[in-house]
């Protein structure tokens, strides 16, 4: 008698082959889940070195932001000029960062006449639709004053209830303090995007 001696060959979908697909799809999982986490790393680092979202606390910005408004500021290749929405410091002032309008830069003049509530710069009476309502809040501050090189003179645009650079404590902002400038707002989602 003979005995016959099979060779079977490996079947698909079974053995090692089932071994092989289970592998395929940890590795692919595994390649979700490093590009997940580059992505995440990624935008931190984008928010820690170029970009910041500031929430505002508080009114002294109305109209313009409101109380818990979010925003994106930005300090990548800024150099502060008039009329822009800045974040900034002032231990003088406080711990808290705080949010103010550009009014004049290094080697302008400022001068308010508070009985007319009108803001002049270099002379020139500043157009400012933007404001709550006219500048007759004195504080002690005397006008007018000449801003320092590489400071800026600033003020929140609801202008009888902000204290700014009208303040000694604020004064005059050097440019290092600010920690960057607004770019948009992002929530309220009703009133998100840019700013002037």
């Amino acid at each position: 008698m003979e005995e016959s001696v099979k060779n079977e060959q490996p079947r698909t979908g079974s053995g090692n082959g089932g071994k092989e697909n289970g592998g395929d799809v940890r590795a692919e999982i595994y390649d979700w889940l490093q590009s997940i986490v580059s992505a995440i790393v990624l935008c931190i680092l984008v928010f820690i070195f170029l970009f910041r979202v500031i929430s505002v606390d508080g009114s002294s910005m109305v109209p313009t932001l409101h109380d818990r408004d979010k925003i994106i500021i930005s300090r990548l290749f800024y150099t502060p000029k008039q009329g822009d929405i800045v974040v900034l410091t002032k231990n003088s002032y406080g711990p808290s960062s705080i949010v103010k309008r550009v009014i004049a830069v290094g080697g302008q003049t400022v001068d308010i006449d508070f009985d007319e509530g009108v803001v002049y710069v270099d002379g020139q009476a500043l157009d400012e639709p933007y404001t709550a309502a006219p500048t007759n809040r004195q504080l002690d501050m005397q006008f007018p004053v000449k801003v320092d090189e590489n400071c800026v003179f600033v003020m929140g645009d609801n202008r009888n209830r902000s204290t700014d650079s009208r303040d000694s404590r604020i004064g005059m902002v050097d440019t290092h303090c600010i920690l960057g400038r607004l770019l948009f707002r992002v929530l309220p989602l009703s009133g998100m995007g840019t700013i002037k």
